[in-house]
């Protein structure tokens, strides 16, 4: 049985598992990690009763498990399934681009393709998509920002790139294989805070957007033994302070260790980034772990100070960082584990403008919470 506090459940959705949820308005888009499913479009003006209202398929091999909507413009990742065999010879990833002014009838406005396994993770604005895909001479996931002021012909606008990715250009790494690679661009104002996966998180100016320039950038790999996630900034100071969270993702681990966790650093002064209190969910020890035990997503929307994470086995952790000193746990959500698993793996987490919570579980399942 699911296990709460201060959460209430207000509907399940048993859709298949999604690796990201958005919701604009009334209407709920969910990102399927394994094909044959891709993108699953929901009505939920009515939250406790929701209905699909259409489904956009992958083939074997690839997914499309991240989407972002903006003045009606749907953007979806197209990428080769890591987890899943069988992709076509000939696939080439990168994104999706729909019409969804009318929900119930995606309408496709433009493929974009790019080369190797295509985009991971992207923000996107309603003009300019902030990717990270491959791309032919350079080792593992950049930077690279689209116009996409007309939707049906996209045209990179610039990119960028941590020293040592441009093999072609004759840069040697200093790392092993792709692990420092951009895995999650966000944008804020005239800042670009991406996670950097074993590289860390960067901080890009992109005042001007033609050419990002790099203000700061932190590893945490050494000492931590697991990537970074997402960097997320909060957009209002708290306590005088402006903040990043920063969430490290619980996979790839370098060494047996303890489950991942997330930390608030000071970047009042964006060139020299703090680190200075972090949470991790009450009972868990030093003792090693299997992956995707820890923490994943924080909630890219929220109101206050409270933030919804999506935690892998501990489903759904609100933490108010008022204090941004003494982060602490408000209310939780632990889901029932779906289709026979040992364990939940709650993937992704984000809020609508009503305050319903959305949980979106890797293997099958979003579930509609509300705080109480």
């Amino acid at each position: 049985m699911s296990r709460s506090h201060g959460i209430k459940e207000v509907a399940f959705i048993d859709c298949p598992g999604g690796g990201q949820v958005v919701v604009v308005g009334k209407i709920a888009y969910v990102g399927s990690m394994s094909a044959p499913d891709g993108t699953v479009i929901y009505d939920v003006s009515d939250p406790r009763k929701p209905k699909e209202l259409s489904r956009i398929g992958m083939k074997i091999g690839t997914h499309a498990h991240k989407v972002r909507v903006v003045n009606n413009i749907m953007v979806v990742n197209r990428e080769r399934n890591p987890y899943q065999l069988g992709a076509p010879e000939d696939f080439q990833g990168g994104l999706g681009i729909y019409d969804v002014s009318n929900p119930a009838k995606p309408k496709l406005l433009a493929d974009w393709k790019t080369h190797g396994m295509g985009v991971h993770r992207f923000d996107f604005d309603g003009r300019y998509a902030y990717i990270s895909p491959t791309v032919k001479g350079y080792l593992g996931n950049i930077v690279m920002i689209l116009d996409l002021i007309d939707p049906t012909k996209p045209v990179e606008v610039s990119r960028w790139w941590m020293p040592g990715q441009f093999t072609d250009g004759g840069e040697i790494p200093t790392w092993p294989g792709a692990d420092n690679r951009c895995h999650h661009p966000l944008r804020l104002g005239n800042r670009l805070y991406t996670s950097y996966w074993f590289g860390g998180f960067v901080i890009l100016d992109i005042e001007d957007i033609s050419r990002p320039k790099l203000v700061s950038s932190f590893s945490t790999s050494p000492p931590y033994p697991w990537p970074t996630h997402t960097a997320l900034p909060i957009p209002k100071p708290i306590q005088g302070k402006k903040l990043l969270l920063v969430a490290d993702e619980d996979v790839r681990r370098r060494w047996d260790s303890y489950p991942s966790f997330l930390s608030i650093y000071d970047i009042t002064n964006e060139t020299k980034p703090i680190p200075f209190s972090s949470f991790q969910v009450a009972g868990v020890t030093g003792e090693p772990v299997e992956d995707y035990t820890g923490c994943h997503q924080p909630s890219e929307v929220f109101y206050g100070t409270e933030i919804p994470v999506a935690w892998f086995a501990y489903g759904l952790r609100v933490i108010d960082i008022a204090n941004p000193h003494s982060p602490r746990e408000v209310a939780w959500f632990e889901p029932e584990p779906q289709m026979g698993a040992s364990r939940i793996q709650s993937n992704d987490v984000t809020v609508d403008d009503r305050g319903m919570i959305y949980l979106l579980d890797r293997l099958k399942g979003l579930h509609i919470l509300e705080r109480v």
